[in-house]
Formats: C-alpha cells, structure tokens, sequence
C-alpha cells in the first residue's frame, strides 16, 4: 500500500532530524513524505538545504496557518491521490527499523481496521507477572499476564471508586479511561482512543474528515477527538509490534496554566463528542475526576521541587473548570 508520512512541526530541528534519520532506516519506506513546518525561524528548513531525504517535500507555514490542528490539516490537503495510508509522527519520536512495516501488516490483517496507533518502548512500565505473587488490585492493573504499577492518580480513583472498568485507551461513559498502554505482547489491541504521536489512518477516514478547528494553538486532545470520530468507519487499533521510542522535548509547549485550562476545557469536548448526553452518574465522576486531579496536582507543590509549575497547572485546572460553567466549548 501506498502511505504519506505527515510531520508536524515547531521549533524543534535536532529532533526532527533524529526521527528523519530514523525513517531512513526504515524496512518500508514512505512513499510521500510532507515536513508542515511552523516555525517562526529558518532553523529547520536548513536541515533540508544541508541534507537530502527520498520523496520529501517541505512546507513552511505563515503566522495565519501555524499550529498543530492547522499543519496537520493543510497536510491532509497536499496528500498524493495515490496514497491509501496517512502516517502522523511527532517530531519527538525515534522510530525502531520495521515501524512502518508493522502498521501495514496491522492495516492487512483485518479489513474492518481504518486507524492503527504504534506504541512507545521506552517508558513501557509493564512488568511480567510472578504467579507465585499477589498483587493489590489498588495498586496494580493486571492485564495478559503482565502488571502496571498504578501511578499515585489511579491509586487514588481506584479507592474512591472512579476507575475505568474498562481497557486501556477504552473511554467510559464519565471519560476518564485507563492511560496505562499495552505491554509488548505482539498483539493487536481495539481501542476507543489513539494517541497522535504516532497514529495512522486509511484514505476512508482522511478523506472525510479533518481535525476539528476547535483544536487551536497546541492542540491538546485532537488526537482524541480525530480517532473518536474514525470510529464512524471502523476500528481502532493499537500494533504492540510498531514500535518507536518517544522523548518528549519542551520546546514549544505551552505554559503550565493554559495546559491546565486546556486539560479541563477540552477534555470536556472530547468526553462530548463520545457521549453528547452523558448520565447524571456519569457527570458526577467526570466532575470528580476533574477536581481530584487537580488537587493531586496542587499537592506537587509540596512534593516536587516545581512548586511554581504545580501551583499554575492547578491555577489553570481550576480557572478551566469553573468556566465550563459559565462558557462550554461547542
């Protein structure tokens, strides 16, 4: 099959370069590749005046089209008629040499199959399960022989009794899911949401639908809310087979207070998008969820030594969640 590989990009040339290389060493190599760039200097387009990559085109977008919604529309824009798979990579990811070849293969085995997501190496937490163990269900999600350790949020909501009973990447009628991923298992997985890093989508999808304008500046859920609306045409999947590795550079993130108000406010879209008429039940663990993490997050200031960052997520949180009261997004 045919497949573009899209590159959204902003500010950050070294780690563009790293993924490049790594695509070079690809077993399948991408038929188009399109590098979106919004930059406000030249840096990264010296790359490709220094060096060369097969089937590259380079793009540089103005101040009215910069963002992470906008590039990755105006790439889906410049796709060839030919290609039949779309390729989305962060600029921050290494990719392992048969990356690619695995998302096919993913892609061909079952045909109801129109998004498949990859799954990063490097911080896998999975750990094999010892039969000769027990583990606190508190602690622990047991899953397909393995165990992942709970982080100090999931601990807590499972306590409280605001855990997902469901998959990984599954979303439940209050939204929050598991966020754990799968352990390398070679298996593939359904899910409800794929993560942008590194998702993947056939033609069918792509040609009908573009990310959603809501999502502007940084973007934090498109992901979430393109992969929903995939499912209108078929299934989402995770490869545990397409692997890479993700190092998440700051440069071009946001402050901590939008990322906290946007945390809140989108993650009330996209839990609408799924469920436009969720149960009163279910508005109450959203709400929950919500304030419990936000007040995890104030606690930081006590136990990190970011305390000025915890207490501007936590502002930010907060500032997003009472505005839902009074501005929903639409």
């Amino acid at each position: 099959m045919d497949f573009t590989l899209i590159i959204c990009t902003y500010m950050r040339p070294q780690p563009l370069l790293n993924l490049l290389n790594s695509v070079k060493e690809q077993t399948v190599y991408p038929n188009e590749i399109l590098i979106i760039d919004g930059s406000t200097n030249d840096d990264t387009k010296k790359i490709f005046e220094e060096q060369s990559f097969k089937n590259l085109s380079y793009f540089q977008m103005d101040k009215e089209n910069r963002g992470l919604t906008k590039q990755r529309n105006f790439g889906i824009s410049k796709i060839s008629p030919s290609s039949e798979i779309l390729c989305f990579l962060d600029d921050d990811t290494v990719l392992t040499p048969n990356y690619f070849e695995e998302i096919l293969k993913a892609f061909e085995s079952d045909s109801g199959i129109v998004s498949v997501a990859g799954i990063e190496i490097n911080e896998q937490k999975w750990i094999k399960k010892n039969p000769n163990q027990s583990y606190d269900k508190n602690k622990f999600y047991e899953f397909e022989g393995y165990v992942y350790p709970e982080g100090s949020r999931n601990y807590i909501r499972n306590i409280l009794g605001l855990q997902s009973n469901l998959g990984s990447w599954r979303m439940p009628e209050f939204s929050n899911g598991r966020n754990s991923g799968f352990p390398l298992t070679g298996k593939n997985y359904e899910v409800d949401v794929l993560i942008g890093l590194c998702f993947n989508f056939k033609r069918i999808v792509f040609e009908n639908i573009k990310f959603s304008t809501y999502f502007e500046g940084y973007g934090l859920y498109e992901d979430s809310d393109y992969s929903l609306r995939a499912l209108q045409f078929g299934k989402n999947i995770v490869a545990t087979k397409a692997q890479l590795y993700h190092y998440h550079n700051e440069s071009g993130r946001p402050n901590k207070y939008q990322y906290g108000k946007m945390v809140v406010r989108n993650g009330w879209y996209v839990w609408r998008v799924k469920y436009p008429k969720p149960s009163f039940k279910a508005k109450l663990k959203w709400n929950a969820i919500v304030l419990l993490l936000a007040f995890i997050r104030f606690s930081n200031i006590f136990t990190t030594k970011k305390r000025q960052e915890a207490f501007t997520e936590f502002a930010g949180r907060m500032a997003g969640w009472f505005s839902l009261f009074i501005n929903k997004p639409r």
